[in-house]
């Protein structure tokens, strides 16, 4: 009778499991389904809750969960290089395999931007041009895993100068053929309306190899108990609000060469100091549309002008490309430190540990909601710079040899739809919403913002309200109007991108100590405005290895190897500052 009574518990034991079982998840992965291998600078809230409601949506729409392997190994900048050296190296394999020479510099034949087949340089044979245009050629024209791949399927985040870029290096195909774009992607598949444009103010949002998924800003966070000790009253509203000298030795910010989305927030400072410049000098918002218009069509060098373009004009864009970097040298003066991580400045922010610092917006945004605990009051605040920042998207990107080329599709789409847009501004726990972290960034389709003159779109919006973190509809979180308030004109600063990481680096980070010194006795002396001399020398530019220019800055890194400019510009920094520093003590004896 005891025998038969373990039997009995141990059955009971036994086939509890199976009582309780539930039906399995969407997270219930298990082999033989499918697997996609996406690279992200993206946090890992974002991952998270993308992972999880794909694979939802998938098994609801395919039968089938899917497992995401992400690959998070840096910064878009440590991406980008990752991804250069491994289809180098993948080509390679393949190409020799193949029985064809290797030749020392493919690398820049792959990948270059502007490689034109049809003109052959002079000087070199015709038999080796043609060389390079086969080796060119097979690499863009590939797109078969077999043949040579990185084992990754999408690039998910980084900044759209970035995906460009992988895009024009070749290191992108087409999401979708052209024509077979999945309806209800980028137009409403009943009025035909488009759901977001190619361009709006002068940034991309769309092209053939990319499609942006979600929309930032770039703003100030700041610690107002920190402002409070340094009696700073004021919340700072303007980029230039950071170059003030009582923030001197408080600010947190990103080192540019680990961060594309930082670059691009020192870019858009730069590209508003443009904007004041040429308001200054009398020109409206009319007349430089028409003349960037012939300025692009006219296809002269650099900085030269057309016909009917005053010279002025184009001094007063230079002097605001002046403006700007000194302005970045004087918020890199004022700075605590710089880091490789652009999540950790609002962190830190919050904390207490810098009182503050450039953020992208939905970093600033996430710390702010989790410092405050809920009160409207509390230490940390976030401000976007009314009209002084840019509407930029994070794109999607299909990598060439994608192993898993119609789930990386299938994901594309999912981030497009309102399934996948709801990720975004949803709060947790709401249907459709994350799950456990609320991402509160911007989506990018037209239907989740007010829109006055298409019905459709309004009443989607006022639908998605009742779910939002926010009202997409307020000032200030209403991205397709934020995007109105500022014009982006690339010819002004957007070549200028590559460089001005590097030249941050060498004038905030590598001669930083210098700076500091160079910039406190400045303050001793009684400020910017009694020591003028010692200004000048601190602001003084690089001339070698050629004076620095808004443009020679155009292709100085092509020029010239980077790290034989980074010591040069290092070197030239460390000297002025000791010279500004110098000036500065001799002015307050």
């Amino acid at each position: 009778m005891r025998s038969f009574a373990l039997v009995a518990l141990l059955a009971v034991v036994v086939a509890l499991p199976f009582v309780f079982r539930r039906e399995p998840a969407a997270g219930d992965w298990k082999e033989g389904d499918g697997v996609l291998v996406i690279v992200t600078p993206d946090n890992e809230a974002i991952r998270h809750e993308y992972a999880i409601a794909f694979s939802k949506w998938h098994q609801e729409k395919y039968g089938r969960p899917v497992r995401i392997d992400w690959r998070n190994i840096g910064g878009t900048s440590e991406i980008m290089r990752y991804l250069q050296g491994e289809y180098v190296s993948a080509f390679r394999a393949w190409w020799t395999a193949q029985g064809h020479p290797w030749r020392s510099d493919a690398a820049g034949v792959l990948l270059a931007r502007g490689f034109d087949e049809s003109k052959r340089p002079e000087g070199v044979p015709e038999e080796e041009w043609a060389e390079r245009v086969r080796m060119r050629r097979a690499f863009r024209e590939t797109d078969d895993p077999s043949a040579f791949t990185t084992k990754l399927d999408l690039m998910f985040g980084g900044g759209a100068y970035d995906l460009g870029n992988a895009g024009r290096m070749g290191m992108l195909v087409p999401l979708w053929p052209e024509g077979a774009v999945p309806p209800g992607v980028v137009a409403d598949p009943e009025t035909g309306a488009e759901l977001f444009p190619a361009e709006l103010s002068g940034e991309t949002w769309r092209t053939s190899t990319f499609y942006g998924t979600t929309l930032s800003t770039f703003g100030i966070c700041f610690n107002r108990d920190r402002m409070a000790a340094l009696g700073i009253a004021e919340e700072p509203r303007s980029w230039r609000d950071l170059a003030d000298p009582r923030w001197a030795g408080t600010l947190g910010l990103t080192d540019p060469t680990k961060s594309g989305s930082i670059t691009k927030a020192f870019e858009t400072i730069v590209q508003v100091e443009c904007t004041r410049a040429v308001e200054a000098a009398g020109f409206e918002d009319g007349e430089i549309d028409a003349w960037e218009a012939a300025i692009a069509a006219a296809g002269l060098p650099p900085g030269e002008m057309p016909d009917g373009v005053p010279a002025a004009y184009q001094e007063a864009v230079e002097a605001g490309w002046t403006n700007g970097i000194r302005l970045l040298q004087r918020i890199a003066a004022n700075a605590r430190y710089f880091t490789d991580s652009a999540s950790k400045i609002p962190l830190d922010v919050g904390s207490g540990n810098a009182a503050a610092g450039l953020c992208i917006d939905f970093y600033g945004k996430f710390e702010a909601a989790t410092a405050n605990r809920g009160r409207p009051d509390g230490p940390m605040g976030y401000v976007t710079p009314q009209g002084e920042s840019g509407v930029s998207c994070d794109p999607i990107g299909l990598l060439r040899g994608a192993p898993h080329q119609e789930l990386a599709r299938r994901f594309a789409e999912f981030c497009l739809l309102p399934e996948g847009q709801a990720l975004w501004c949803y709060r947790v726990g709401e249907p459709g919403g994350p799950e456990t972290y609320a991402l509160q960034r911007f989506p990018i389709r037209r239907d989740f913002y007010p829109d006055g003159e298409n019905p459709a779109f309004q009443a989607a919006y006022e639908a998605h309200r009742e779910h939002t973190t926010c009202d997409l509809g307020a000032p200030g979180e209403d991205a397709y109007r934020l995007a109105n308030e500022y014009r982006y004109r690339a010819r002004w600063t957007a070549g200028h991108y590559g460089m001005l990481r590097h030249l941050v680096r060498a004038m905030g980070m590598d001669s930083g100590l210098e700076l500091k010194a160079a910039w406190r006795a400045i303050r001793e002396a009684g400020g910017p405005d009694a020591v003028p001399d010692a200004v000048a020398a601190m602001e003084a530019m690089p001339l070698e290895p050629e004076p620095l220019t808004w443009r020679s800055g155009l292709d100085v890194t092509v020029r010239h190897d980077r790290e034989d400019l980074l010591r040069a510009w290092t070197a030239h920094f460390r000297k002025q500052y000791k010279l500004a520093e110098r000036l500065a003590r001799d002015a307050a004896r």
